[in-house]
Parts: structure tokens; sequence; C-alpha cells
């Protein structure tokens, strides 16, 4: 259905050129909402209505004359009708549904994947600063992230995933201060434990570790720690490792893998933080003002100025964004994503405004964010606040250890990003249709079933699928689900150009609900070996569309539950 689809789409682009050589409208079919309206809609004759300056149904009967003399249409179009104020509405011919499952069959894995387009593209994510374990936050973070770089991939884009974290700064140094304290024999509450200290469990087991002289070794450094309690440079690089290695855990468990790390604290002892406020101070975008320096940032569209170094010499934090997306750019990256919550949407305008004025040729609007909502734990219909790990809050590995992997990552990607979401523990675990990770495993799980069934029972062999007489499948659930896996590469593309991964989750879940139906309706092992093998041919294209989808999510797609 594919090739059909293009066939018409490229007739009908064709007769809007012709009908209004100007600007004829981009020739795009829709999914009707409701199946008795049609398998295609065109709402083409609406949109050329106003800039020809004739009745919209007149202009919808006139395409539809054209169109039903062309050749793709002829051939792959059923009939044609107009609906209410010019929607025409498409059906089609059995053999244009039928041919999806050939095309599935043929490209397999690489249903839904376009060649290499040429491009990079960066996409930073969860870039937690190691001061403690990853949260659920961070989780929703990273399945987020995973899930968009995937789809990238899967568009043809080159990816480079990238973590950034804060190995500087006030932060670090109250985690290294809450070391100490815990090496000298304070906890929490105890008179002189710092204010500001970090309070979970974790610090007491760094300090152990530190006071033991242990290696810890992370994805970009190793530390061996001298035990020394005076040693607070020590105990900060040695915290740094020991919570770098606990995330790369917690990333491992996750699934989740990064190309590069990269730290704020080089911006600093590499120099590009000062260049790039000499550059803003030579370009004119400063100016000085109550002992602080001052950048432009209202020229940019912000609504006031932003302070860049305050009057004690130190920097406020857009100020190394500005120096870091100076690098991204540098390093050949026209198109940046990052992923980051949705406490930090004042910092876009500012970091924009800084890349703008710089003058180094970024475009405005570079880079695009994603902004996600926090996520609410539920658990035995109590909301979990803290772990006694973290102190504070519920970690990633908390989340796993509670339900699994896919559960997690399916979950975290099933809303879009900039809502708020309550993961139910609970409803994590259950095996029923309230799941909907559980929900579209066990369709793809189901379909392997009856695919072994016919195997052993019935001598059925899956090299021969490619030559099925697809022409037997007629009956309206298989139409219905025809179309369904008709809309997957559309459904990729669509989700990669919105960033929204949450649209393959929905899409997976009316796949699935497609296919649950079509069990219910039709039996799959019949007498007619035909007609079985059509139909089994049908099933390992659901099937194929079912591991595709999940793997873009970073979910598994199992043969047995």
């Amino acid at each position: 259905m594919i090739r059909a689809k293009q066939e018409l789409l490229q007739a009908l682009a064709d007769e809007l050129a012709a009908l209004a050589p100007g600007q004829p409208p981009v020739a795009a079919f829709e999914n009707p909402k409701q199946a008795a309206h049609g398998d295609l809609a065109c709402t083409s004759a609406m949109q050329l209505a106003k800039p020809l300056k004739k009745n919209p149904r007149e202009l919808a009967q006139t395409l539809v004359e054209r169109l039903g003399q062309r050749e793709a249409f002829q051939r792959w179009v059923e009939s044609m009708e107009i609906a209410g104020p010019g929607f025409i509405n498409l059906r089609l011919k059995p053999a244009a549904k039928q041919q999806v499952v050939a095309e599935v069959l043929a490209a397999g894995d690489g249903f839904g994947r376009q060649p290499s387009n040429g491009r990079r593209v960066m996409v930073e994510f969860v870039s937690a600063n190691p001061t403690g374990p990853l949260h659920v936050g961070h989780g929703r973070q990273a399945a987020l992230g995973d899930a968009i770089c995937n789809l990238f991939e899967a568009q043809g884009w080159d990816v480079t995933r990238e973590f950034y974290y804060n190995d500087a700064g006030v932060q670090i140094g109250n985690l290294a201060l809450s070391v100490q304290a815990r090496l000298k024999g304070l906890k929490p509450g105890d008179p002189g434990w710092p204010e500001a200290a970090y309070n979970g469990e974790y610090i007491a087991d760094i300090a152990a570790d530190f006071a033991a002289k242990k290696t810890v070794k992370a994805d970009d450094r190793e530390f061996t720690a001298s035990g020394d309690p005076e040693d607070l440079d020590g105990i900060r690089q040695f915290a740094v490792a020991y919570l770098r290695h606990e995330q790369d855990l917690d990333l491992q468990a996750f699934g989740v893998k990064f190309d590069n790390y990269f730290l704020e604290s080089s911006l600093y002892t590499s120099g590009r933080v000062e260049q790039t406020v000499q550059r803003l101070v030579d370009a004119g975008k400063t100016y000085e003002q109550d002992g602080a320096l001052w950048l432009r940032t209202t020229e940019y569209g912000d609504d006031k100025d932003r302070v860049m170094r305050k009057s004690d010499g130190t920097y406020t934090y857009f100020v190394p964004d500005v120096a870091y997306h100076i690098n991204k750019w540098e390093r050949g990256f026209t198109k940046v994503v990052n992923i980051q919550g949705s406490d930090h949407h004042g910092t876009i305008a500012r970091v924009r405004a800084g890349l703008q004025a710089a003058g180094v040729g970024i475009p405005a609007g570079y880079p695009d964010y994603v902004l996600h909502k926090m996520v609410t734990v539920m658990k035995g219909g109590q909301e979990v606040k803290i772990s006694k790990r973290a102190g504070s809050y519920v970690t990633l590995r908390d989340l796993i250890e509670w339900t699994s992997r896919d559960a997690v990552r399916f979950f975290l990607i099933s809303r879009k990003a900039d809502t708020e979401f309550v993961f139910d523990v609970d409803l994590a675990l259950e095996q029923d249709n309230a799941n909907p990770v559980y929900y579209v495993q066990y369709a793809h799980a189901r379909i392997c079933s009856v695919i072994r069934n016919w195997q052993s029972d019935h001598g059925g062999d899956p090299a021969t699928l490619a030559s099925a007489d697809l022409s037997h499948l007629v009956q309206p659930a298989e139409a219905a689900l025809m179309l369904k896996l008709a809309e997957f590469p559309a459904v990729l593309k669509s989700a990669a150009d919105s960033l929204a991964p949450h649209d393959v989750a929905f899409y997976l879940r009316e796949v699935a609900s497609a296919y649950h139906t079509y069990y219910a309706e039709v039996r799959f092992l019949v007498e007619d070996a035909e007609l079985t093998r059509a139909r089994m041919a049908l099933l390992t294209a659901t099937k194929q569309v079912l591991r595709n989808g999940l793997a873009i999510l970073g979910v598994g797609a199992p043969e047995k539950m």
C-alpha cells in the first residue's frame, strides 16, 4: 500500500498543480476518523476554494472527475465521494490494502526506515549532575531522549547522544562536604551537619568506600581514594567518579548508551566561557550596571536583559550554556535537540539570545528543546515520595526493580512530554488489557504463538509467505489491520518531525487493538491452505510492525508471555 499511496499522491499533486499553478496546496491524504467514511480523505478542495474564489464542493467535484482519469486512481481506488463542505473520501481496492503485507515482509526490520539523509543531529539528554542517583524525572528524560534518537536514526539521520554534566560549582562542593561530614562520623540531624548537605544513604556508602581507599571507575573517569578526611579535593573527585559510576549502572539497567560525555568544567579550563563572554562584549551586546555585566537579551525577544557576570565575578548559569552550544555548532551539529525538565523553560530565551548575539552564524531557534514535566509515582494507591537510598526521591533503579525496564520505558513515553504523568506501579505489574505495555507485547506474543502452531501442527513454512496469495485477505478486520500497518512509516516521520515519541506508543496500541479484534473475529488456521498462508503472511507483517515500533521505544518484543 505504500507504493500505491505514493502513486496516488503523485497523481493528486499533478492535478493540484494544474488546477492552481501558482499556489497548489501540498498533496496529502488524511486517515478518516470513522471507517465508514472510507480509507483515505483529501481536503485539497477546501484549501483551494479561497485562493481560487470557488465553491469548495464544486472544486471537489472537478478534482474527483480529473483524478478519476488518472491511471493510479483507476488502478488503486474503488470509489470517491464528496462529503460535507468539500471532503473527498476515497475507498481503496482490496489489492491496494493487501500490498502492504508484501512490503512489510520484504523490508523486515527496515520497514518504516529511510535511507541516510547525510545529516547529523545531536540529542542531549539526562545530563544529571553527579550529586546522587538518577531519579524518575531523569528516567522520563532517558526514555524520551533515547526514543527520539531512534526516531531520527529511522529517518536517516546520523545521531550523536550526548550527556552533559556539571562537575563543578556549588552543588559539587556541597556533595564533597556531605561526604566529608560522614567521614568525620556525622549524620543528618547531628550538630555540625552541613545545612545544604545531601542526606541520602548513598553519601554514607561513598564515605565508607573513600575511607577504604577504593578505586572507582566510570565511563569517563577513574579515581582512587586517599582515605584522608581532610582531603576535600580528593573527596570531591572520588564522589563525582563514584556517582558517575552509579549513574552508569542506572543507564545500563535502562538500556541507554551515550556516544559522548561533556564536562561543564571543560568550558572553563579550555577558556571557552571567557572567550564567549569576550565575543559578546566585542559585539556590543553587553553593558555594565551595578557592578555586573549584562547581556542585551531584550534585543532577541526576551522580556528583560539578563546578568551574565555577577558583581562577585562569578557567571550566571546560562553563560556556560551559551559557550557549550557554540561548541556544539562548531562541532558541526547544525541540528541540536535538548531534552530537559520544564523548570528549564526560562533558560531557552536567554541561551538563544546569547547564541544570536555571539554572531557565529547560528540560526534563530537553535537549539530545539523538549521540556518534560515531572513524574508522580503511585504504589498501593499511595504516592511514593522518597527512597531510603536517595533520601528525598524515587530513583530510576527503584522503578525498574519494582516493575521492569520495558514497563518503565513504555509508560514514561506513553504521554506527551509536557504533561504531568502518574506512574502507577501496580498497573505496570498487571497482566491485562489495562496495562498498555502488556497489551502491545501480548499482541506480539500471541501472533508468535499462532505462527508456531501453524508450523508445528500444519506444516507451515515461513519461507513461503512471501509468495502467499494476498487476494484472500478480504475480511473487514483484515482490511482494517492492513490499513493500520500501512500508517507506520508516516507515523515514524511525523513523530520524528514533531519530537513526539508518544505518538509511536499510541500507534502501537492501535495496531494491537486491530490485531486483537482480528483474532476474535477470524479463524487463522483453516482447511484452505492458501487462505491460511495469506493470513499467516498478514500476522507475520503485523508482528514485524509491532517489533519495529517497540524497538523505536527501546522496548522488547517477547515471543512468549
